[in-house]
């Protein structure tokens, strides 16, 4: 079946995450569905673009936002392509789809006065899953990884004496992130509790583990960080990304290179990071605004008096 060969083709040629491929799936069988139930069409390869536009306009009906509608579309241009290469179809009928528009939104961040109020919470750990939470945040915080590279780190993956972290990213790419004094102390405390790991011990192990020694899940810390972050903040978003955000942004609001921030996170190219660069700008707006004279916003100030 062409998904199933374009899946493998994202796991062992383009080495995307489990949990990418997990997405593309998800996105692409709501499409055959949508094409066999609606259209009456047997399989992606019989569609053209009149398909694909209906099926983003059944999806903006059924309360998709553009956002949302334009990933899934950048999934079937990525199927297409492949199916093409492949010779499964003549011609790609997504070539002639334009894209939802979408509102720019600024990835969302929380305050240094908020980071600090948080990590004043985590000080005293009351137990042992504490510490470890302890140095969830402070890795989130003080490297910017991703949630699926926090989950995969090993046990050997911080080099205390190098005070460095060995993280693998996306397509299995490995880059090394500086960790801090905060992480090498939370990793000092959580080696004292961290429970034993069942299996073979002469196998890598993962260095996160839930009470019982198995891997931490994805899910259970996506709550463990919501609960903590809705202890200093009511914004909508309190997810493990709020964090790389918010690493990324303070990083250059105190005056790193945007190249070094990029690489830091990881990022293939530099557009990706560019877009932290405009919360800065938007803070020095508003210090101008308040600060300067005649920086208020148009027609709402008076004039300086003359000295």
């Amino acid at each position: 079946m062409l998904l199933d060969r374009f899946l493998e083709h994202l796991t062992y040629e383009k080495r995307y995450s489990p949990h990418t491929v997990q997405a593309y799936r998800r996105d692409l069988e709501q499409y055959a569905r949508y094409l066999s139930g609606e259209l009456r069409l047997d399989g992606p390869e019989n569609a053209d673009h009149r398909a694909v536009r209906g099926w983003m306009m059944h999806l903006m009906g059924a309360g998709d936002q553009p956002r949302t509608v334009n990933r899934k579309l950048s999934a079937l241009r990525a199927f297409y392509r492949f199916a093409r290469t492949t010779g499964s179809v003549p011609t790609d009928p997504t070539a002639l789809i334009d894209p939802p528009r979408t509102r720019g939104r600024l990835p969302e961040f929380i305050t240094e006065p908020r980071v600090s109020e948080l990590f004043a919470s985590l000080e005293s750990p009351r137990d042992e899953r504490a510490v470890r939470d302890r140095l969830i945040m402070e890795l989130f915080y003080g490297t910017g990884m991703r949630l699926a590279e926090l989950i995969g780190l090993t046990l050997g993956a911080i080099d205390p004496a190098r005070a460095t972290v060995r993280v693998l990213g996306k397509r299995s790419k490995e880059r090394i992130i500086p960790v801090g004094p905060a992480i090498l102390d939370a990793l000092e405390a959580y080696l004292k509790v961290r429970p034993a790991c069942p299996g073979d011990p002469g196998a890598p192990q993962p260095l996160l583990l839930g009470p019982s020694g198995k891997p931490l899940s994805r899910r259970s810390v996506q709550r463990l960080v919501d609960h903590y972050l809705r202890g200093v903040t009511t914004q909508g978003k309190k997810s493990p990304h709020v964090l790389r955000h918010t690493f990324a942004t303070h990083m250059l609001e105190h005056g790193a290179d945007l190249n070094a921030v990029k690489e830091l996170l990881g990022h293939a190219g530099l557009a990706a990071t560019q877009v932290y660069t405009h919360n800065t700008v938007e803070k020095l707006r508003s210090v101008h605004a308040q600060a300067h004279p005649r920086g208020g916003a148009r027609g709402s100030g008076t004039n300086p008096k003359e000295h």
